[in-house]
């Protein structure tokens, strides 16, 4: 199991290294920064427990007011409890994990935010034989949505997820929406994508295969939207709108997000940890929208839905 972490990390490492590539050319084409050029990267290692990462943050760019994409390798004698409440019989037990989280924030509130995750667990019990598991996704949160957009990104997830099967998209398309729930507000974070977890089904190659897909897929469904959407002219209502909506994201990460919790309690570099959440957010008490306003449509996109029901 050795060899298959080493080849999880080295693919991963590549996956950093691909996406900041991809959003420093997206970033750089608005040619409007106002912070330092491309990615700044942190190189760190834990303070308790093996293990550690490289963070990249792109703060105040022509496109992004902060990007953090971060790659990180853990190792630890008992996992936390986050990773085994859905697995009590390995409590206990020893692990190693490593994975690329990313979150995107936007300047220009018709850019969606969006957040993707690949990740691989292994976990080792006395009296049993070790264990292995690959997680992830991509999801998708605008503030103005368009459905040109939302078909889009949903397209590229059932095509890359067609390769392994025909129930494979309508799974985790489900997954997801049913994760990203605000549970305490009844509504979703955004317009889903993919997520899954728990993955060792047909073996180490086609789950290893499975995430790589998930992780080249991410850009093909992400960066033509920023592309399309990255000139919107915008002004304050919509950035009051954005920074208001923004909250939702806080308080999702902060309440449920199973990423969050883990590094905290495996001890994981903070900074790093929270690098998903905003740098600007805006909180108002039982703040509505006007009726009928583009800011009320927003809430009709917060379900769950279809969006390729008769897509052919």
């Amino acid at each position: 199991m050795h060899d298959q972490a080493e080849r999880v990390e080295a693919c991963l490492r590549e996956l950093q290294d691909r996406i900041c590539a991809a959003i420093e050319a997206v970033d750089a084409s608005d040619g409007d920064a106002d912070g330092e050029e491309g990615f700044r990267e942190d190189i760190w290692q834990r303070e308790e427990g093996a293990g550690g990462g490289r963070t990249r943050v792109l703060k105040n760019g022509g496109v992004f007011e902060q990007a953090g994409v971060n790659f990180s390798r853990v190792s630890g004698d008992t996992l936390p409890p986050s990773a085994t409440a859905h697995r009590p019989h390995l409590a206990g037990g020893s692990f190693t994990a490593c994975g690329v989280s990313l979150v995107l924030h936007p300047h220009n509130p018709y850019v969606p935010t969006t957040h993707a995750n690949l990740r691989y667990f292994e976990a080792r019990k006395p009296g049993m034989d070790p264990v292995w598991w690959f997680g992830g996704g991509f999801d998708l949160t605008p503030f103005y949505p368009f459905d040109k957009d939302i078909l889009h990104w949903h397209r590229v997830a059932r095509e890359l997820c067609a390769t392994y099967g025909e129930d494979v998209y309508p799974r985790y398309k489900r997954w997801c929406d049913e994760y990203f729930l605000l549970r305490h507000r009844n509504e979703t974070r955004g317009v889903g994508g993919l997520f899954f977890d728990d993955l060792d089904e047909g073996g180490f190659e086609r789950c290893f295969a499975f995430m790589r897909d998930v992780g080249q897929g991410f850009l093909d469904a992400y960066l033509p939207i920023v592309e399309r959407r990255m000139h919107e002219p915008w002004g304050e209502r919509e950035r009051e709108f954005q920074l208001y909506r923004r909250g939702r994201y806080v308080e999702f990460n902060l309440v449920y997000d199973r990423g969050t919790l883990f590094g905290l309690q495996s001890g994981g570099r903070t900074e790093s940890i929270l690098m998903s959440l905003p740098p600007r957010v805006r909180f108002e008490y039982d703040w509505q929208p006007e009726p009928g306003s583009a800011e009320a449509r927003l809430a009709d996109y917060l379900v769950p839905r279809d969006w390729l029901a008769g897509d052919g």
